[in-house]
C-alpha cells in the first residue's frame, strides 16, 4: 500500500514553507491584481531544482530511447519520482489552485502532446523548454461553439500551401493563452476532400507568429491566478516541421486515432485534477477546524455543536478518499501502468465533487465570514467549482464510466 515516505513528507514541509513565504503574501495580487503566476512558478523550480531534475530525466529518457535499452528501477524509487511530481501541485493548491492549472497545462498537457507524438528533434526543440519552465505553453483545443464535443464542433483548419500550411481558426478558454511562448494548436486538415471526416492534426505555434492574435485574460468566477484567454488565427503560415510528428494522418480511421490520443491526454489531466482537489480539501479542513475552535456562539466554540462536527467529519472522509485515489495513481505510475479513461473519469468525478462539497461546507461553517473575500474559504470555493467543468464536465465523466461498465 502506498503512503507518504519520510522523503515525501520532508518535501511537503519544504514546499509548504515556500508557499507560505513566497506565494501567500502575494495571494491578493495573484487573485485581484492581474499578476501572472510564472515568475513565482519559475522561482519554485529554481529553489527546488525542478528544472535540473526535468532536464536530467529528459536526457536520460532520450538516451535510453536512442539505445533501445531499458533500466531497472525499484518500485520505491519509481514511487518517489511519481510523488515528487504531484507534491508541488498539492501544496500550491492549498493556497493558489490557479497556479497549478497554469503549471499543469504548460509542463503537462502541452509538453506531453509533443513528447507523445513529436519527432526526436521536435521533443528537444520544444518539449525540454516547457518541462524546465524556460517557456510557457498552451494546449488549444476548445472553440467558441464547442465544449464537451471538442472534435465534432471543431472548425479551425490547416490547409497545405507550398512546403507548409496556412492555419485559420479561433480557440477559447485556453489556459496561458495571453502569455504563452509555445502553443499546441489542434485543428482539422483541409485536405480538399469533404468536410466530414477531415483528419485532426496538431501544430506547434510560436507566440509571435504573424496572423496570431490573443485576447487579454478573461474574467472568471475562480482560478484568477491562471490566465485564460482566446486565440485568433488569420492565415498563419507555418512550416511542415511545426506539424507534430511531421506526418499527416490518413483519412481512414483518423477519428479513432485522434480521439484515442485525446483520451490519453485527458486521462493524465484528470489524475492531476485529483491532486488539486486534495490540496483544496486539506486547506479547507485546516481553516475550518481552527475556526470551529476559535469561533464562539451561544457561549461555546461552534466545534462543540454536532452539526459542525458532522461537517468536519464529512470533510475528513472526503480527504481520506481523495488521498487514496491519489495514492492509487502514484502506485500505478510507479509500475508504468496508466489509468484507463474510465478509471481516470471516476477519479476526477469523485475528487471534483468532494472538493466542491468540502469548500462549500467550509463557507457554510464560516457563516457570513465565509462569504467575504477576506476569508480564504471564499476563494477556495470559487476555485474548486471549475474542477467539475474543465478536463471534461461531470456529465462527460459519468458517460465514460457508464460506457466502460456496459462494455464489460
Amino acid at each position: 500500500m502506498f503512503e507518504w515516505s519520510e522523503e515525501d513528507l520532508a518535501m511537503r514541509i519544504a514546499l509548504r514553507r515556500f508557499v507560505e513565504t513566497e506565494v501567500r503574501p502575494r495571494r491578493k495580487s495573484l487573485e485581484y491584481g492581474d499578476e501572472p503566476p510564472y515568475a513565482l512558478l519559475r522561482k519554485m523550480y529554481e529553489v527546488f531544482g525542478l528544472s535540473d531534475t526535468a532536464r536530467e530525466r529528459f536526457e536520460r529518457t532520450s538516451q535510453l530511447n536512442a539505445q533501445s535499452t531499458s533500466t531497472t528501477k525499484t518500485v520505491e524509487e519509481a514511487e518517489t519520482r511519481a510523488a515528487s511530481g504531484l507534491i508541488p501541485l498539492i501544496e500550491l493548491s492549498r493556497c493558489s489552485p490557479g497556479m497549478v492549472t497554469a503549471l499543469g497545462v504548460s509542463v503537462g498537457l502541452t509538453a506531453s502532446a509533443i513528447l507523445a507524438r513529436g519527432t526526436d528533434e521536435q521533443k528537444r526543440r520544444w518539449a525540454l523548454d516547457l518541462l524546465t519552465m524556460d517557456k510557457i505553453g498552451s494546449w488549444a483545443i476548445t472553440e467558441p461553439g464547442s465544449g464537451s464535443d471538442a472534435f465534432g464542433s471543431m472548425y479551425s483548419t490547416a490547409r497545405r500551401e507550398g512546403s507548409g500550411y496556412v492555419i485559420n481558426g479561433t480557440k477559447t478558454f485556453i489556459t496561458n493563452a495571453p502569455h504563452a511562448d509555445l502553443i499546441v494548436f489542434i485543428c482539422r486538415l483541409d485536405d480538399g476532400g469533404p468536410s466530414e471526416g477531415r483528419p485532426v492534426v496538431s501544430f506547434v505555434l510560436h507566440g509571435n507568429e504573424e496572423g496570431l492574435e490573443r485576447s487579454q485574460p478573461l474574467q472568471k468566477m475562480g482560478m484568477h491566478s491562471s490566465p485564460t484567454g482566446e486565440l485568433f488565427l488569420t492565415d498563419v503560415r507555418v512550416e511542415k516541421d511545426q506539424l507534430i510528428g511531421e506526418t499527416e494522418p490518413i483519412r481512414t480511421g483518423h477519428a479513432a486515432v485522434a480521439r484515442d490520443a485525446a483520451k490519453a491526454t485527458f486521462a493524465r489531466e484528470r489524475a492531476t485534477i485529483s491532486a488539486i482537489a486534495l490540496g483544496i480539501i486539506e486547506r479547507c479542513i485546516e481553516l475550518s477546524t481552527q475556526y470551529a475552535n476559535d469561533r464562539i456562539q451561544f457561549g461555546r466554540p461552534i466545534g462543540e455543536y454536532q452539526l459542525i462536527q458532522l461537517k468536519l467529519a464529512q470533510m475528513e472522509v472526503h480527504r481520506l478518499n481523495v488521498e487514496g485515489l491519489v495514492f492509487r495513481h502514484l502506485s500505478l505510475a510507479a509500475r508504468k501502468r496508466s489509468l484507463s479513461i474510465e478509471q481516470a473519469s471516476a477519479m476526477k468525478l469523485y475528487a471534483a465533487r468532494a472538493a466542491v462539497e468540502t469548500a462549500m461546507e467550509a463557507v457554510q461553517l464560516f457563516g457570513g465570514n465565509g462569504y467575504m473575500a477576506e476569508f480564504e474559504v471564499e476563494q477556495l470555493a470559487r476555485d474548486a467549482k471549475v474542477l467539475q467543468i474543465y478536463g471534461g464536465t461531470d456529465e462527460i465523466q459519468v458517460t465514460h464510466i457508464a460506457r466502460g461498465l456496459l462494455k464489460k
